[in-house]
């Protein structure tokens, strides 16, 4: 049985991350970002299950409200079984416009506390706060001030973590969603993360989770007690990470100004696939997603690469360079399942797809942002 992880406190004040050289870092992560914005604009939708994403076919849940999830409707999720598990869930086609009009809101209010701001998507990003722009000094107040702000500018709530670290920041903010703020403070990280079930790690899934578990580790505890030979012996390029996360440790900056080099997007499925129409059939979505991002960031790239991860942790990548930019969707797609196609068929099931547009002509030009990334998990 999973240990709950120990539950810090919030306050305001100098025992935060501070001194001695650590970073003050927050994780703001909207409160099912999507469905929220189609519940604000619409009022009718206020208060009942609401999935966006295509209602029939192959479509599939981009978001789902908090009136959803109890049904078990989560994102990645096919529609169709979205459908089935919550018959009064209500369908709201996709406004990627809209969404990035209010991302754009939210990212001006972190700017007014920070330049050192990195988003991940379109609701959620790391901010640096260590130096911030008005001398307030405490990360915790800051990540107050700025939920209180997201909530009386946009009417929309977020979920804030507050660390020393990256990945422990980001833990801490889905700790007590929604509409929650969670600190961990230097000197619990390790005690945090050892309470944790591994499946709240980021990259692990379920499957994942299910062979941690067959090896005997089902909390960060437990990954801890193992040592880097074991972890590499069964996990491969995975372990180094694994291992680290397990002791809370985590090295990256937030890096503010990062130069596009991709495109892309990815997807963790609830059951490995492993048949050649599955396969096909999951491709499709993810075109259809990153080929939208691709034309809204007017992307034009010569590579195409295709991502799979096995069932066993093993990552396979395989990429085909044009002489000229992909020119539409549809040689997109095509190149794609090109990849897919000559890669069948399969050693193992696959627990994870990616596909990624790089080799962008745009890529040396003065605009800089961080790569685009969308990730549909199950979580």
């Amino acid at each position: 049985m999973a240990q709950q992880a120990p539950h810090p406190h919030v306050e305001s004040g100098d025992t935060e991350p501070e001194a001695q050289g650590l970073r003050k870092i927050i994780h703001v992560d909207m409160d099912a970002f999507f469905a929220s914005v189609e519940q604000r604009d619409n009022p009718h939708l206020r208060g009942k299950p609401v999935a966006v994403g295509g209602s029939s076919g192959r479509g599939v849940v981009a978001a789902a409200s908090y009136e959803a999830r109890p049904f078990g409707v989560r994102s990645a999720m096919p529609s169709v079984k979205a459908a089935r598990l919550c018959p009064d869930l209500i369908f709201c086609p996709p406004r990627f416009d809209r969404y990035r009009e209010v991302s754009e809101q939210i990212r001006a209010i972190f700017h007014h506390y920070t330049p050192q701001v990195e988003p991940l998507s379109l609701d959620e990003a790391y901010l640096d706060v260590t130096d911030d722009l008005h001398g307030i000094g405490s990360a915790t107040r800051i990540a107050q001030l700025i939920r209180e702000r997201i909530l009386k500018e946009t009417q929309l709530t977020a979920s804030a973590g507050v660390s020393y670290n990256k990945f422990l920041a980001k833990l801490a903010s889905d700790q007590n969603k929604p509409d929650g703020l969670c600190v961990i403070r230097p000197g619990e990280g390790a005690r945090f993360v050892a309470g944790l079930p591994v499946s709240r790690f980021h990259g692990v899934g379920p499957r994942g989770a299910e062979k941690m578990a067959v090896l005997g580790i089902e909390t960060g505890a437990d990954l801890a007690a193992r040592d880097i030979a074991f972890l590499r012996e069964h996990f491969g390029s995975f372990a180094d990470y694994l291992y680290r996360a397990a002791r809370g440790i985590d090295l990256r900056p937030v890096r503010a100004n990062r130069v596009r080099k991709s495109i892309g997007g990815e997807r963790t499925f609830a059951d490995d696939l492993s048949s050649g129409p599955a396969l096909r059939a999951a491709l499709d979505d993810i075109v259809e997603i990153v080929w939208e991002r691709i034309t809204r960031k007017e992307g034009h790239g010569r590579t195409v690469t295709l991502k799979l991860k096995f069932s066993d942790f093993r990552l396979i990548t395989r990429a085909r360079s044009l002489s000229r930019p992909v020119e539409n969707r549809e040689e997109f797609a095509r190149v794609a399942l090109t990849l897919l196609t000559d890669a069948l068929p399969l050693p193992l099931p696959v627990r994870l797809m990616g596909l990624t547009l790089s080799g962008l002509e745009r890529e040396q030009s003065a605009e800089k942002s961080p790569p685009e990334k969308v990730q549909l998990r199950l979580l």
